[in-house]
């Protein structure tokens, strides 16, 4: 077996806090096909080095960017992602066809009956899983379907389709990272220890820090999608990191708008919303000594809550070690409000379905420091048995018509539970 890492490896970019180095081993090895992967280990047994992860992935797996065969069994090139910028918009759109095939375990359109997150299990028929020990606290690896990824050699340079200037292409050079938050399967994020989750919130900032410095990367964006009626393929506590080589529209408008604002009136847009909430009070609905959550005064979602530090701060990586702490009370007493929200008669709540945005300042444009790292929650079920569905205005003209109001959100949010959380 290959030779554990330290308890503190040398990353070039990512700096542990004190918490970290004493209380988290981050150990990194590489998957059959290529693809790097790091555990995060919380345990004190493996933090002290008493005990050791498999490192050795047993897969046979051909290196992941080999020629591949087609289903008329010819040889083709690896099918690399593309993205195409919208000539109306100017949005890139990737383009990922590989991930047709991933493996589906959610849901009626299930396709596998293992679980490609799980924890190798000796014996279990389905042995195509991602993780090579038989446990694990915390893990980050890349994604072996990515809807974006830079194959080595492949130029970056910009061509046209069908030779039109109209439609500008490139390669989709970014990167996708799959995080698992714990290996119980069938466990849900609301009912992790926040011990857990504070080691979720290292591996924000941890791959925060080191994906920022990749080639062409312009935005780090962690996210958690939660739930089948999301869309989740893969039911297992865990979220992902894309790492774009462009700057998404939402994060682009408002980039305009916090640009905008600063040359208007000299301060930061975000942090004025935020002070503005404080001040009125009625629409925030946790705080704690670093964080303050609120229901946007223009919310679009019928469940929707925003997060700031209370200090100024651009990417989840510039986060001290309280802030952190204080992030993973914050973020459990969200998950587990946000499954009492909707009251079904028996006082027990329902698992929400959510997606759960952090917003980061971009790597490189200029206007990043009058950005603020922000966490964007919601989720589109408004009723206990009724989901929001986009309809033509939402979906065809991004005109948002809400079903509620933040005031009628924040105010169900004040029945649950007190504004100030304990630190």
């Amino acid at each position: 077996m290959t030779e554990q890492k330290s308890l503190t490896p040398e990353f070039a970019h990512y700096k542990p806090g004190e918490y970290a180095q004493n209380n988290i081993r981050i150990t990194p090895t590489t998957l059959a096909d290529g693809r790097e992967f790091y555990y995060l280990d919380d345990d004190p047994a493996y933090v002290s080095g008493e005990k050791t992860r498999e490192l050795k992935d047993p897969r046979p797996l051909a290196p992941r960017f080999d020629p591949q065969i087609d289903a008329d069994g010819n040889e083709v090139p690896y099918a690399a992602p593309q993205m195409r910028r919208d000539p109306l918009t100017g949005d890139w759109i990737p383009m990922a066809t590989a991930r047709m095939n991933r493996p589906i375990t959610a849901g009626a359109g299930a396709t596998a009956s293992g679980n490609p997150l799980a924890a190798r299990k000796p014996g279990d028929p389905y042995q195509d899983g991602e993780v090579p020990d038989t446990d694990y606290n915390v893990v980050v690896f890349e994604n072996r379907f990515p809807s974006m990824v830079r194959v080595p050699g492949m130029s970056d340079a910009p061509t046209l389709v069908d030779n039109c200037e109209l439609w500008e292409q490139k390669p989709a050079a970014g990167r996708c990272e799959v995080l698992c938050f714990d290996p119980d399967e069938n466990g849900l994020p609301a009912n992790l220890p926040v011990r857990r989750l504070r080691t979720v919130v290292e591996a924000w900032a941890f791959r925060t820090a080191e994906d920022s410095a990749i080639e062409g990367i312009e935005q780090v964006f962690p996210f958690e999608n939660h739930g089948v009626e999301i869309g989740v393929s893969l039911a297992h506590p865990h979220g992902q990191i894309y790492s774009y080589p462009f700057i998404a529209p939402k994060l682009e408008t408002e980039l305009q708008h916090t640009q905008a604002y600063h040359e208007q009136h000299g301060g930061n847009l975000f942090k004025d919303i935020m002070n503005a909430e404080l001040e009125h009070k009625e629409r925030v609905v946790m705080r704690n000594s670093s964080w303050i959550a609120y229901v946007p005064a223009a919310a679009r979602w019928p469940l929707e809550v925003h997060v700031q530090p209370v200090r100024d701060v651009l990417t989840l990586d510039q986060l001290n070690d309280q802030e952190r702490w204080d992030l993973a009370e914050m973020y459990s007493t969200l998950l587990k409000r946000g499954n009492a929200f909707f009251d079904k008669g028996d006082g027990k709540g329902m698992d929400l379905p959510y997606i759960a945005a952090w917003h980061q300042a971009p790597v490189h444009d200029s206007r990043r420091e009058n950005y603020r790292l922000n966490l964007q929650f919601f989720s589109f079920r408004r009723d206990v048995n009724k989901i929001k569905y986009l309809a033509g205005s939402e979906s065809g003209m991004a005109a948002w018509i809400s079903d509620t109001t933040p005031e009628l959100i924040a105010k169900r949010f004040h029945e649950i539970g007190a504004v100030d959380i304990a630190d």
